[in-house]
């Protein structure tokens, strides 16, 4: 099957032989919205960049990443201006809610809560990040690729069969959106496949990091490591994701 650019990261990340290949792309999104929010070319001063981090803003992990990744002038900026929002919408919440009189609908809400509205509006904000809203957003497209490249491209479908799995949490996705993506007659045979691979992989970390505990007695202090001596950071991804041991990302001068 003829590569597409819509194909790319998905075949980067597959054949990176990462332990999970959508992790591999959403830390590339990760690193690319925060050079471009707050790298050398300055994103975070464009009017539409701003609205967006304004509205959105960042959760606790990303505001993390932001403050290690450099930038004090960037992110003073940003967070100016999202405080500036912020305290407009923090005025308005807590003149909607008398607890004198219980509870009353959120400004910012469709639906009427069991919550308070101020108590609604500080989760609303504690749930919207630019990043993680910007990946959401378009995970539903990388899923649609995975499957149209899965069952036409013969090539990236063996990388699959034999390629390393994916973390739980990406697995997880996978069984549940072969049931949209894929025909009702082609979903046990990728069930299946899907399952195997992932027992086969979560089997290898788990010997992995027996072989590194078994590797720290004394008696075996001149055998080989064999795949062990990363096995710790691969084994935490398999279960949940992410990179454990990834440096910080810094900004590029």
């Amino acid at each position: 099957m003829k590569e597409q650019l819509y194909m790319i990261p998905l075949n980067d990340a597959v054949n990176a032989n990462d332990e999970c290949p959508f992790c591999f792309i959403e830390r590339q999104i990760e690193r690319d919205l925060m050079d471009f929010a707050l790298g050398s070319s300055a994103s975070y001063m464009e009017r539409d960049v701003r609205d967006k981090t304004d509205r959105q803003g960042f959760c606790r992990e990303h505001f993390h990443k932001m403050f290690q990744y450099g930038n004090a002038l960037g992110n003073a900026w940003i967070l100016k201006t999202h405080y500036m929002r912020m305290l407009k919408e923090y005025e308005k919440q807590i003149a909607s809610y008398d607890p004198a009189h219980g509870t009353k609908k959120s400004l910012f809400s469709k639906e009427t809560s069991s919550q308070n509205p101020v108590t609604g509006w500080v989760k609303e904000r504690e749930n919207s990040c630019y990043i993680c809203d910007y990946y959401k957003e378009h995970y539903d497209r990388y899923l649609d690729t995975f499957f149209v490249m899965y069952t036409r491209d013969e090539s990236f479908r063996s990388r699959i069969e034999n390629g390393k799995g994916f973390c739980l949490t990406h697995f997880g996705d996978l069984v549940a959106a072969m049931e949209t993506k894929l025909p009702e007659k082609e979903r046990p045979a990728f069930y299946k496949m899907l399952t195997k691979l992932e027992q086969e992989n979560l089997e290898r970390l788990y010997e992995d990091v027996a072989w590194f505990i078994e590797k720290k007695d004394y008696k075996n202090q001149d055998a080989d490591w064999k795949n062990s001596k990363d096995a710790i950071q691969r084994g935490m991804q398999k279960l949940k994701g992410g990179y454990p041991n990834d440096p910080v990302y810094k900004m590029k001068k």
